[in-house]
Protein backbone atom coordinates (compact mmCIF):
# COMPACT_ATOMS: atom_id res chain seq x y z
CA UNK A 1 0.00 0.00 0.00
CA UNK A 2 1.25 3.50 -0.75
CA UNK A 3 0.61 6.68 1.24
CA UNK A 4 -2.17 7.82 -1.11
CA UNK A 5 -4.15 4.59 -0.68
CA UNK A 6 -3.70 4.71 3.10
CA UNK A 7 -4.91 8.31 3.30
CA UNK A 8 -7.89 7.71 0.97
CA UNK A 9 -9.06 4.83 3.16
CA UNK A 10 -9.23 7.12 6.19
CA UNK A 11 -10.75 9.96 4.16
CA UNK A 12 -13.73 7.68 3.47
CA UNK A 13 -14.22 7.15 7.22
CA UNK A 14 -14.28 10.92 7.74
CA UNK A 15 -16.72 11.48 4.88
CA UNK A 16 -19.09 8.81 6.23
CA UNK A 17 -19.01 10.20 9.77
CA UNK A 18 -19.67 13.74 8.53
CA UNK A 19 -22.55 12.56 6.33
CA UNK A 20 -24.11 10.63 9.22
CA UNK A 21 -23.67 13.49 11.71
CA UNK A 22 -25.39 16.14 9.60
CA UNK A 23 -28.40 13.80 9.49
CA UNK A 24 -28.71 13.50 13.27
CA UNK A 25 -30.72 15.74 15.55
CA UNK A 26 -30.92 16.65 19.21
CA UNK A 27 -28.75 15.83 22.17
CA UNK A 28 -28.77 12.05 21.64
CA UNK A 29 -26.31 9.30 22.52
CA UNK A 30 -25.95 8.52 18.81
CA UNK A 31 -24.95 12.10 17.98
CA UNK A 32 -22.59 12.28 20.97
CA UNK A 33 -20.89 8.98 20.08
CA UNK A 34 -20.55 9.80 16.39
CA UNK A 35 -19.20 13.26 17.18
CA UNK A 36 -16.63 11.80 19.58
CA UNK A 37 -15.60 9.31 16.92
CA UNK A 38 -15.31 12.04 14.25
CA UNK A 39 -13.30 14.29 16.59
CA UNK A 40 -10.91 11.45 17.35
CA UNK A 41 -10.56 10.44 13.67
CA UNK A 42 -9.91 14.02 12.56
CA UNK A 43 -7.35 14.60 15.32
CA UNK A 44 -5.29 11.44 14.83
CA UNK A 45 -5.53 11.66 11.04
CA UNK A 46 -4.33 15.27 11.01
CA UNK A 47 -1.49 14.40 13.38
CA UNK A 48 -0.42 11.34 11.37
CA UNK A 49 -0.83 13.11 8.04
CA UNK A 50 1.24 16.10 9.13
CA UNK A 51 4.03 13.86 10.46
CA UNK A 52 4.09 11.20 7.73
CA UNK A 53 2.93 13.05 4.63
CA UNK A 54 3.27 16.81 4.93
CA UNK A 55 6.70 16.97 6.58
CA UNK A 56 8.39 15.38 3.54
CA UNK A 57 6.27 17.53 1.21
CA UNK A 58 7.33 20.75 2.94
CA UNK A 59 10.92 19.89 2.06
CA UNK A 60 10.12 19.93 -1.68
CA UNK A 61 9.69 23.20 -3.58
CA UNK A 62 7.04 21.52 -5.74
CA UNK A 63 4.74 20.70 -2.81
CA UNK A 64 5.69 23.11 -0.02
CA UNK A 65 2.90 25.62 -0.63
CA UNK A 66 0.16 22.95 -0.90
CA UNK A 67 1.43 21.20 2.24
CA UNK A 68 1.35 24.42 4.25
CA UNK A 69 -2.13 25.23 2.95
CA UNK A 70 -3.41 21.79 3.96
CA UNK A 71 -1.92 22.08 7.44
CA UNK A 72 -3.64 25.47 7.82
CA UNK A 73 -6.94 23.80 6.86
CA UNK A 74 -6.40 21.24 9.63
CA UNK A 75 -6.25 24.13 12.10
CA UNK A 76 -9.45 25.67 10.69
CA UNK A 77 -11.22 22.34 11.20
CA UNK A 78 -9.86 22.16 14.77
CA UNK A 79 -11.42 25.56 15.47
CA UNK A 80 -14.79 24.38 14.19
CA UNK A 81 -14.57 21.25 16.35
CA UNK A 82 -13.95 23.55 19.35
CA UNK A 83 -17.04 25.61 18.44
CA UNK A 84 -19.07 22.40 18.27
CA UNK A 85 -17.77 21.30 21.68
CA UNK A 86 -18.82 24.66 23.16
CA UNK A 87 -22.30 24.61 21.57
CA UNK A 88 -25.33 22.84 23.00
CA UNK A 89 -25.94 19.74 20.87
CA UNK A 90 -29.69 20.26 20.62
CA UNK A 91 -29.39 23.87 19.41
CA UNK A 92 -29.77 24.77 15.75
CA UNK A 93 -26.32 26.39 15.93
CA UNK A 94 -24.73 22.99 16.57
CA UNK A 95 -26.12 21.57 13.32
CA UNK A 96 -25.08 24.75 11.48
CA UNK A 97 -21.49 24.35 12.72
CA UNK A 98 -21.56 20.63 11.95
CA UNK A 99 -22.64 21.33 8.36
CA UNK A 100 -19.85 23.89 8.11
CA UNK A 101 -17.34 21.35 9.43
CA UNK A 102 -18.63 18.68 7.03
CA UNK A 103 -18.22 21.14 4.14
CA UNK A 104 -14.68 22.02 5.22
CA UNK A 105 -13.72 18.37 5.65
CA UNK A 106 -15.11 17.51 2.20
CA UNK A 107 -13.33 20.48 0.60
CA UNK A 108 -10.06 19.57 2.30
CA UNK A 109 -10.22 15.89 1.33
CA UNK A 110 -11.18 16.65 -2.28
CA UNK A 111 -8.39 19.22 -2.62
CA UNK A 112 -5.91 16.81 -1.12
CA UNK A 113 -6.92 13.92 -3.36
CA UNK A 114 -7.22 15.97 -6.56
CA UNK A 115 -4.33 18.42 -6.19
CA UNK A 116 -1.90 17.51 -3.41
CA UNK A 117 -1.69 13.80 -4.28
CA UNK A 118 -0.80 14.60 -7.91
CA UNK A 119 2.05 16.90 -6.93
CA UNK A 120 3.20 14.58 -4.16
CA UNK A 121 3.27 11.73 -6.67
CA UNK A 122 5.95 13.68 -8.54
CA UNK A 123 7.84 14.86 -5.45
CA UNK A 124 8.08 11.52 -3.62
CA UNK A 125 10.07 8.50 -4.73
CA UNK A 126 8.22 5.16 -4.98
CA UNK A 127 10.09 3.80 -1.97
CA UNK A 128 9.06 6.85 0.07
CA UNK A 129 5.40 6.37 -0.86
CA UNK A 130 5.37 2.89 0.66
CA UNK A 131 7.55 3.69 3.69
CA UNK A 132 5.43 6.75 4.51
CA UNK A 133 2.30 4.60 4.24
CA UNK A 134 3.77 2.10 6.68
CA UNK A 135 4.67 4.83 9.17
CA UNK A 136 1.27 6.47 8.77
CA UNK A 137 -0.62 3.19 9.23
CA UNK A 138 1.41 2.26 12.32
CA UNK A 139 0.72 5.67 13.87
CA UNK A 140 -3.01 5.38 13.12
CA UNK A 141 -3.21 1.86 14.56
CA UNK A 142 -1.46 2.94 17.78
CA UNK A 143 -3.70 5.97 18.22
CA UNK A 144 -7.05 4.74 16.91
CA UNK A 145 -8.04 2.62 19.91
Amino acid sequence: MNIFEALRKDHEIQRELCDMLVNTSGDTELRKNMFEKLKHELAIHADAEERHFYVPLIESDLTQEKARHSIAEHHEMDELVEKLEETDMDSSAWLKYMKELAHQVEHHLDEEEQEVFQLAGKALKEKEKTSLAQEYLEFMEENRS
